[in-house]
C-alpha cells in the first residue's frame, strides 16, 4: 500500500482497503441498516469479497478508491468512505457508510470531507459527485456541510434521488 494514499484526521485513520478487512466488511455491507440504502444494496460475503478485489484493483489503477475508516485511538473499524467511478456515467462518486454504533458523533463528515479534499488535492479529480435519496436529509446536510451542492435529480427505481457535486477549482 502506498503510504501516500493513507490520511488521519482528528479522529481517524483512513487507509485503502485490503484483504485484512474483508470480515469487517462484510459485517458492514450484510447490514440492512447500513447498506439497504446503498448503491447495489445488502452486500452477500461473496459479493463483498468481489467488491473488495475491484476496490483494491481501483487504487492501483487510479490512485483513489475506497478507504476502511478506523479509529485513531483504537484502530477499531468504523466503516468505509471514498472514491469510486458511478456505474451510471454520472462520474467518480464520494461514497460513505458507517456502522450504526459509530453514527452521532460527526465521524461520518470527517470521513466525507477527508476524501473529498483527498480527491480534489491529491487525485487531481476537478468534479466529484454524491448521490443521496431526497429523503436521506442526514446524507444530504453532510454533503452540503463539506461544500457539495445539488446539481440535478433522477429516479431511480421510483425514488427521487439527489446529485451533489464538488468541482475544484470552484466555478466562478
Amino acid at each position: 500500500m502506498n503510504p501516500a494514499w493513507c490520511i488521519v484526521t482528528g479522529r481517524l485513520v483512513l487507509r485503502p482497503v485490503w484483504g485484512g478487512d474483508l470480515a469487517d466488511l462484510v459485517a458492514l455491507k450484510a447490514d440492512p441498516l447500513v447498506f439497504a440504502v446503498m448503491l447495489g444494496g445488502v452486500r452477500s460475503a461473496l459479493q463483498t469479497a468481489e467488491d473488495l478485489a475491484a476496490d483494491i484493483a481501483c487504487w492501483g489503477r487510479n490512485g483513489f478508491g475506497m478507504w476502511a475508516v478506523r479509529g485513531a485511538a483504537d484502530d477499531g473499524f468504523r466503516g468505509i468512505a471514498g472514491l469510486m467511478e458511478r456505474p451510471d456515467g454520472r462520474g467518480i462518486s464520494l461514497r460513505f457508510a458507517l456502522r450504526p454504533q459509530a453514527r452521532g458523533a460527526g465521524l461520518a463528515s470527517e470521513a466525507a470531507a477527508a476524501a473529498l479534499r483527498f480527491g480534489h488535492g491529491r487525485a487531481g479529480l476537478r468534479r466529484i459527485v454524491a448521490v443521496a435519496r431526497e429523503d436521506n436529509l442526514a446524507s444530504r446536510t453532510l454533503l452540503g456541510a463539506i461544500g457539495m451542492r445539488p446539481c440535478e435529480t433522477f429516479l431511480r427505481h421510483g425514488t427521487t434521488m439527489v446529485v451533489h457535486e464538488s468541482c475544484w477549482p470552484p466555478p466562478r
